[in-house]
């Protein structure tokens, strides 16, 4: 639970992103009718392909926040984060799933959110924690090896919709979860790595970089 955030999108960027795509339901959507999904074995492999662990993938649900695909990411290790965003006033819930647990001695110490460095003051909610830091509050659901939260600002998401999208997160099922993740890449190789290029079977490994262009080498 201690782990940064990898592949996270900024909170901030998602009101820019969603208004460049206008209202393309590729980009953001809610629970939209699909085709019949790919059976649970590929879909798994798709999450897992992405580099989550498919069982720390969860969705939510709150009244008037649509899922912003785009900010579907990894957070952590092999945890899951995505965002939801509201159309009537731009908030946002931010929703975080990863390993490890929650208690009153641990509570404190773990990051809120993205983790904005201020202080967290922790309340016990039932069987759930309600957490503060300075401007920001968030719900925390400890499950049996793993923690799901869902933060949101304080000014701009009120306890009771946190904590409704907090009880509601689950699991997804094959259709939520073909939708949330990309398509396959049919008979298209998968882009590289964590950003590494892909190497050239024409580019020298010496020189200056110009392709070789005699019979014999290609890509």
């Amino acid at each position: 639970m201690f782990r940064t955030a990898r592949a996270l999108l900024p909170l901030a960027l998602l009101p820019l992103l969603l208004t460049a795509c206008g209202t393309e339901k590729v980009v953001v959507a809610g629970r939209e009718p699909l085709a019949p999904p790919p059976d649970r074995a590929e879909l798994q492999a798709r999450a897992e392909a992405m580099g989550f662990a498919p069982g720390l993938v969860y969705v939510t649900e709150a009244p008037g926040f649509t899922l912003a695909r785009q900010s579907v990411g990894v957070y952590g290790g092999d945890g899951f984060s995505a965002a939801y965003w509201s159309r009537r006033n731009s908030a946002q819930l931010l929703l975080l799933v990863d390993r490890g647990t929650m208690t009153a001695e641990s509570c404190p110490g773990q990051p809120l959110g993205q983790g904005t460095g201020g202080t967290v003051t922790c309340q016990r909610d039932g069987d759930v924690w309600y957490r503060t830091s300075p401007g920001q509050h968030e719900y925390a659901v400890p499950e049996k090896d793993h923690v799901v939260r869902v933060s949101a600002v304080a000014a701009a998401v009120d306890r009771a919709v946190l904590r409704s999208a907090a009880l509601a997160a689950h699991r997804p099922t094959d259709a939520e979860l073909a939708f949330l993740l990309p398509p396959p890449h049919h008979g298209k190789p998968p882009p590289p790595p964590h950003g590494i290029p892909i190497g050239r079977g024409d580019l020298p490994p010496v020189g200056d970089g110009a392709p070789r262009n005699e019979v014999g080498a290609s890509g």
